[in-house]
């Protein structure tokens, strides 16, 4: 159910305030392009800077747009399990099909610590829940054997992995099983994520580019890797620039050049450098995503 290029879908802001409009027509968009899910509320969402009600409401219209032609997996979490539970029921409440849920940040937990926490969560609802492992932000790293323990329970289904380390997918394939869903979190590394046994990516690129993103995770899972290297090789430099400075910053801009979204964010996120900006421009148009 959970595969191929799926947007960590941006929140497009007008004037402070959360642009409704915009966000049915990227879903729009996203689906007809080739997108096979879409990931609303994570951090390229603007999740920390969201009110609780803005958050919900995010997700709730993001759910209606899609209308059940492609999963939607819902942001939902928080470094406060109690939180996290309160944000999953409403996920589950509004008809989202999934949660992704990350690793609690700044407490740092141990791991015993995030086994009681993710089987907290688990057991409030019935929503299938992708675990987010993302040590870089959240400073703590679920092990593959804490993760193992944790696949154990019918509904912790996969995980989005942003470590970066490639030896991870064989471990958890080891220690979760080979049908424990492996997602990347990270898009430069994608392709050899896919073939160490991942079947996707959650992209940030994938908002600026979600036709060349669909066609490429499409290749991999199709074991066609020399068109999949093709198409890596051109949106290697986009996925260089857009992180030039915090990735949704650089997501939005990409965004505002094709006139689909504002590149307005809220503090303290700010926008981005000239430099910054003539990188993503650079490799748009070397990606043939712009003249």
């Amino acid at each position: 159910m959970f595969k191929g290029s799926m947007p960590a879908l941006v929140t497009p802001l007008k004037d402070g305030k959360v642009d409704l409009d915009t966000l049915k027509k990227l879903v729009e968009w996203h689906i007809n392009e080739g997108s096979e899910g879409i990931v609303p509320v994570g951090t390229t969402g603007e999740s920390p800077t969201l009110s609780h009600a803005e958050h919900g409401l995010v997700i709730e219209e993001v759910v209606k747009a899609a209308a059940g032609r492609v999963p939607v997996i819902a942001g939902t979490g928080s470094n406060n399990t109690a939180e996290g539970i309160e944000l999953i029921r409403h996920a589950q409440k509004v008809g989202a099909d999934a949660a992704l849920v990350v690793t609690p940040y700044y407490n740092k937990p141990s791991q015993a610590g995030l086994i009681a926490h993710f089987t907290a969560i688990h057991d409030c609802c019935t929503l299938p829940i992708i675990i987010y492992n993302i040590p870089g932000r959240s400073a703590v790293d679920m092990s593959p054997a804490t993760m193992g323990e944790l696949a154990k329970l019918p509904r912790i289904v996969g995980v989005k992995d942003a470590t970066g380390d490639l030896s991870r997918v064989p471990k958890q394939r080891i220690t979760c099983g080979k049908d424990f869903v492996q997602l990347s979190g990270e898009d430069a590394t994608a392709l050899g994520f896919n073939a160490h046994g991942g079947v996707g990516c959650i992209s940030v690129t994938a908002n600026v580019a979600p036709r060349l993103c669909a066609d490429f995770q499409n290749a991999t899972l199709a074991g066609d890797y020399a068109k999949a290297l093709e198409l890596q090789d051109r949106l290697m430099p986009l996925h260089e620039a857009i992180f030039m400075e915090p990735g949704l910053v650089g997501a939005k801009y990409g965004l505002s050049v094709l006139g689909r979204c504002s590149e307005e964010v809220r503090l303290p996120l700010v926008d981005l450098t000239d430099g910054a900006k003539a990188r993503i421009k650079e490799a748009m148009r070397f990606a043939g995503l712009i003249n």
